[in-house]
Parts: structure tokens; C-alpha cells; sequence
């Protein structure tokens, strides 16, 4: 693995944006991912728009909106579950088409809903929360909500840490898939069981509110059986499986930490998908202040906005989709970690710099204008190599 040398001064060089050194892990020239010797870039990022902007706090809080979009949400996919097993007369192909138009696309909101229950940002209590992340887990079948709780924080908490956060391939995985764009698709179809199987790659034990997730579970399936029948209940499957695989409202597990640039490990996507999925593509902002609900994500970039729009993004999650298959330079080795050790001591010994920010800083590019920069970027490396 190539490694990056921690800078020796006490003061993070990366102020004020907390980019970092690295270069992207090119598929066919390097091995695996990118090591970074650093810690990342959110906390110290927030600190140093907390410096500039101290009232960005008072966006801090809970939306109850998010409760009545889980209502309708769940009420939604309970109906079509119902129509779909027990009236829809038309032939299988349609059943599949529905299930991953409709079906699916309703299915992908629920991760947003997760998210914003793992945050406590739906309702005043953790309790209160937990609650409306097991209501929200009923049409997805299989218990994910209390998990995603747990191992998303860990996320949060230890971005890139390898062992620690369950959002990074595993090396299989890597050298599995490489850069060959048949297994990217099939790859990306299969994300929803990859997310479990990291999960239970870190061998963590059981928790209480897990175990009452899939008690929980197993009771509404039952119930779910007898209301929607057997093809409800495969409408339901398969919504899950099409909405957390290759889907455009999965696209954003993709968007937001794979490597698409040098030094930037985590992107925004600012198209119109954020009105379905709730601002889930504000990735920066959300990471930089965990504590704002997903309706004043757009507020927290429109103060802070020298920071985000001198940041990469995408526009189009299509275009995500398309060009992490379609792209060599592109691939699940595609991501930066760092190892334990290297992350604790880079964050106690360089500190957040207080130097106010520049007035210059270079506005970011929309990579989805940019395909074929990167093909010519990839033959020009391979040519060189």
C-alpha cells in the first residue's frame, strides 16, 4: 500500500479545507487502496467554519418533518405490496419492472430515514427515535435499522479507520472486482448484502436494540405474510434489493467516498435527487455537522459557502453510476483509509490551524462533466507505467 508522511510541523498543513496529500489508487498500477497517514478532514473542517461562523450551531436540532415522510413512506410501500401481491394481474417481467420503479425508488428513502433516526434527528428523544427507525424498518424485511444506528455512527466516528468503519470494501472485495466493468456492475446490483456482510465481517456482539430489531422484524413479517401474501412479500424483497444496488437512489453510496479527485475523500451531490432522498447528497456538510437535520443541510453550504463550492461534487448521480463502471481509473480500490494508530496520532500531535481562511481558494469542479478527462488520465498512467 503507497503511504503518505504526516507533515512534522504541529499545525495541520491541510487548513483550512483539510484536503489531503494522498493521490488516488489507480487500478492496474496500485495495488490496493489509498493509505493516509492523516486523521479526517471533518472535525477539524468544522472547527474551522465554527471560527468563522459560530451561529452555523443554531441549525443544530431535530425535524419532525421526517416522521410524516416515514409515515407516508411505509404506508406507500405497505399499499404497493398489497396491490401488487394480491390485485396486479399483470405478467412477471411487469412485476419486476414495478418493483424496481416504484418499488425500489420508495425503498431508497428509507436510508435516509435511517440516517436521520442513527442522528436522532426526527423526533427530541434517542427513544423517540428508535421507535420511528423500527416503523420505517417494516417494509425492508430483514432488521436494519438499529444496525444501521450503530455501524453508521462508527462511520462517522472513524472515517477510513480500517477494522472500524464498516463502510469500507473489504480486500476481497478489491482485488474481487478490480477495475472490470461487468463485475462493477454485478458489484453494484449486490451493495445492499455487501453492507450486511461488512457489518458482520467486524464481528461486533449483539446489541440490545438489535435484538429487539429483529424480533421486531419478525413480527411484521409474519403480519406483512398474511396482509400482502407471498408476491407482496417478493414485491417487498426485491424492492430492497433494487433500491440498495444499482439504482439512482443508491447511487449516493457511491457519490460520497469514493475517490473521484486527489486529496478528497468525501463529495457532495447537488442535483435534484436531494428532493426525493432528503438532502442525502449534502455528504460534506452532514459529515462536518452531525447534529443539523437533513432540511438545513442547503442552509449550513449557503453560510459556510467559501468551504463546500471550493469542494469537488457531482450533479448527477446517473452520471456516478456510469462513470464508476464505465471508467478504469474507477474501481472498489477506489477509496482512502487509514489504520488505527496513525488516526489518533495525527489528531492529538497537529492541531486546527487558526490562520483565517484565504480569500482565493479555487471553486470546485462538477465531476460529472469530467468522464473523459479521467479515461485520458488512465491511458496517459497505463502508457507511463
Amino acid at each position: 500500500m503507497t503511504q503518505e508522511e504526516p507533515s512534522t510541523q504541529k499545525l495541520d498543513t491541510r487548513h483550512p479545507l483539510y484536503l489531503g496529500h494522498w493521490t488516488r489508487s489507480i487500478p492496474g498500477i496500485d495495488k490496493d487502496t489509498r493509505i493516509d497517514k492523516c486523521d479526517e478532514p471533518h472535525l477539524k473542517r468544522k472547527a474551522t467554519i465554527m471560527q468563522k461562523y459560530p451561529e452555523i450551531i443554531n441549525y443544530s436540532g431535530y425535524d419532525i418533518i421526517t416522521l410524516y415522510i416515514t409515515l407516508a413512506a411505509v404506508s406507500a410501500q405497505i399499499l404497493s405490496a398489497y396491490y401488487f401481491g394480491n390485485i396486479f394481474s399483470g405478467s412477471n417481467l411487469m412485476f419486476v419492472f414495478f418493483s424496481y420503479a416504484i418499488g425500489a425508488t420508495i425503498s431508497a428513502m428509507f436510508s435516509g430515514i435511517f440516517h436521520e433516526v442513527s442522528h436522532n434527528a426526527v423526533l427530541e428523544t434517542i427513544l423517540q427515535n428508535r421507535f420511528v427507525g423500527l416503523l420505517a424498518n417494516i417494509p425492508m424485511l430483514v432488521p436494519i435499522g438499529m444496525s444501521f444506528k450503530r455501524y453508521h455512527l462508527e462511520h462517522h466516528s472513524y472515517q477510513g479507520v480500517r477494522g472500524y468503519d464498516p463502510d469500507l470494501p473489504m480486500e476481497w472485495e478489491v482485488k474481487l472486482i478490480h477495475n472490470n466493468p461487468l463485475s462493477k456492475v454485478l458489484w453494484l446490483m449486490m451493495y445492499s448484502v455487501m453492507y450486511v456482510v461488512r457489518g458482520l465481517a467486524l464481528n461486533k456482539p449483539m446489541r440490545k436494540w438489535e435484538a429487539i430489531n429483529i424480533v421486531w422484524t419478525i413480527m411484521c413479517d409474519v403480519a406483512l405474510y398474511f396482509v400482502v401474501g407471498p408476491k407482496g412479500m417478493l414485491y417487498l424483497l426485491l424492492s430492497v434489493f433494487f433500491g440498495y444496488g444499482l439504482h439512482y437512489g443508491a447511487a449516493h453510496f457511491i457519490q460520497e467516498h469514493y475517490t473521484f479527485a486527489d486529496g478528497q475523500e468525501t463529495y457532495d451531490y447537488y442535483g435534484s435527487g436531494n428532493l426525493l432522498y432528503m438532502n442525502i447528497g449534502y455528504h460534506n456538510e452532514h459529515h462536518d455537522f452531525l447534529s443539523v437535520p437533513w432540511t438545513k443541510l442547503p442552509a449550513v453550504k449557503n453560510m459556510a459557502d467559501e468551504f463546500y463550492s471550493s469542494l469537488n461534487y457531482h450533479t448527477s448521480w446517473w452520471k456516478v453510476i456510469y462513470m464508476f463502471i464505465t471508467c478504469s481509473i474507477l474501481a472498489p480500490q477506489s477509496r482512502v483509509e487509514r489504520n488505527y494508530d496513525d488516526f489518533i496520532a495525527y489528531r492529538k500531535k497537529f492541531k486546527i490551524n487558526p490562520e483565517p481562511v484565504p480569500d482565493n481558494l479555487k471553486p470546485g469542479v462538477d465531476l460529472s462533466t469530467i468522464k473523459e478527462k479521467l479515461d485520458n488520465e488512465y491511458r496517459k498512467l497505463m502508457s507511463n507505467n
